[in-house]
């Protein structure tokens, strides 16, 4: 990876120009974007929603969550972004990026018919997110796995 750290830079709206290692967050549009972190210039913008990531701040660091996974793009990097750091965690096959987007695709329709439904009920509580149900040999669960690992070295 280039990027080894991301500074979180929180703005209404996003540049013309992105600048490498720097993570532009609009909390009013629930999105965050940056520069693909192995330094091919990409972009990459991550909605952020209960069905695609989720953004943690603590204290002066974000974390962005599940891991990126930049399949669409020619590098087809894979990272975390961990309290201001990129985490590289490996490449993946064509059959594990299928089943990773099969899984994505099916968490985004649960979670707009969630919102659909709720919207047609006459009630002004904000939609609760749904639980995301992790198999026990999911790719989450593989990049736990490596984290406790680094961070035991």
């Amino acid at each position: 990876m280039k990027t080894k750290a991301i500074r979180p830079e929180f703005v209404t709206q996003f540049p013309a120009v992105f600048e490498q290692g720097v993570l532009y967050i609009s909390e009013e549009f629930e999105t965050a974007g940056h520069l693909c972190c192995c330094g091919c210039g990409e972009k990459v913008i991550t909605p952020l929603n209960p069905a695609k990531w989720r953004l943690r701040k603590e204290g002066r660091t974000v974390s962005l969550s599940p891991s990126i996974g930049n399949w669409n793009y020619a590098c087809k990097s894979h990272y975390l972004i961990t309290k201001n750091k990129v985490i590289e965690a490996g490449q993946l096959d064509a059959a594990k990026i299928k089943t990773v987007q099969r899984r994505d695709r099916r968490d985004m329709d649960r979670y707009v018919s969630i919102v659909n439904a709720r919207a047609g009920q006459s009630t002004e509580k904000a939609p609760e997110p749904p639980t995301k149900v992790v198999p026990e040999k999911s790719l989450f669960s593989e990049l736990v796995t490596f984290l406790r690992n680094w961070w035991k070295t």
